[in-house]
């Protein structure tokens, strides 16, 4: 079997990518083992435009969100499924400091930030002292129908190989690939956590983060929004609520642990007002890096090796614009943005 490019790892950045270079008129092989719980698929699916308790725009927000929407609504199309919603987020401030905080970023981030209309509205749902704030426009996106159906459109195209991939089956030149019995000009590693220990890009600044959240039915709870205090209830598939996250950067092991389980309905009990039911409690490691930027591009030493990974906690509203770039990249020799592109680490990666 003859393809252009090898594609390993289905999760947002290898979906993006195979879908971007398929785009393009190249073929692809994605291999791809479906892991019930990695980062893709446990994610809450949530484009925020602003991040941290300083209320600051995300990078590169301005270009990243609008070619995010876009990528998606054409995707909704060609799958012929729902995959993207606007869910504003409804910011409830715990303390007068916080509230105080959001309201002076207002002026500042007026394009992103505002108080929300009749804010008592909510009280039938929620306990809270203070104000509410309200991010516009936030998204959310159907993790499980996109990937679900991208996977089965490769699957559809002979494009996909279910397995676990193992660089021992691989032969690795700069102007050729061979994995078994299929030949590529490139290979494109999207494959997450797995990643840190890829040989070719083992050095690069990773950081290990586990995440953490509970699967909760509440009825009667509106789907219209993401209401947030310290954990956020984000809108679930099967009218469930995805009530998370926790950023853990020392961690034993990947397993759902009682101390976040007793501390999410710790805040559940103080907040919300309606009963709830925990269905189930999930976790993952994220592909996280030490410099909150994604991986991309061309191996230095190895031309025909690439990567698109690293996204952290922001893959919704990064994977589509740096997957669609980089297969302008490939295809067309269009310049890599320089704060993504993986040979800025030229030096430690030729070592």
């Amino acid at each position: 079997m003859q393809v252009d490019y090898i594609v390993v790892g289905q999760g947002l950045c290898g979906t993006f990518l195979s879908y971007f270079l398929v785009q393009a008129g190249c073929s692809v092989l994605v291999i791809d083992e479906s892991r019930p719980y990695s980062a893709s698929k446990v994610a809450s699916g949530v484009i925020n435009p602003v991040t941290g308790r300083r209320i600051v725009r995300t990078w590169e927000i301005e270009k990243l969100m609008p070619f995010a929407v876009d990528t998606y609504r054409r995707l909704e199309k060609e799958l012929e499924v729902s995959l993207i919603r606007q869910c504003n987020i409804l910011d409830f401030h715990p303390t007068p400091q916080m509230q105080l905080a959001f309201a002076e970023r207002i002026p500042v981030e007026k394009e992103y930030l505002r108080i929300p209309d009749n804010s008592d509205q909510w009280k039938e749902y929620f306990d809270y002292p203070f104000s509410i704030g309200e991010i516009n426009p936030c998204w959310l996106i159907d993790l499980h129908q996109l990937l679900a159906g991208w996977r089965a459109k490769l699957s559809q195209q002979q494009s996909l190989l279910e397995e676990r991939f193992s660089l021992e089956y691989c032969e690795i030149t700069p102007e050729k690939i061979t994995y078994k019995d299929i030949s590529a000009s490139g290979i494109f590693f999207c494959d997450g956590t797995e990643g840190f220990d890829n040989p070719y890009f083992s050095m690069l600044p990773y950081a290990r983060n586990k995440g953490q959240a509970i699967i909760a039915h509440i009825p009667g709870l509106p789907r219209t929004n993401i209401f947030k205090q310290g954990i956020s209830l984000v809108p679930w598939q099967e009218e469930h609520f995805w009530i998370g996250s926790t950023y853990e950067w020392n961690f034993k092991d990947l397993q759902p642990s009682p101390e976040f389980r007793q501390k999410a309905e710790q805040q559940l009990q103080h907040w919300l007002r309606l009963p709830y039911t925990i269905v189930d409690h999930i976790a993952s490691e994220r592909p996280a890096n030490m410099e909150r930027r994604p991986f991309a591009g061309l191996h230095p030493l190895m031309p025909s090796v690439g990567i698109l990974n690293g996204m952290g906690t922001k893959g919704c509203s990064l994977a589509p614009y740096f997957a669609a770039e980089l297969a302008q990249h490939l295809v067309h020799q269009a310049p890599l943005t320089p704060q993504v592109d993986v040979r800025r680490f030229t030096r430690i990666l030729s070592r």
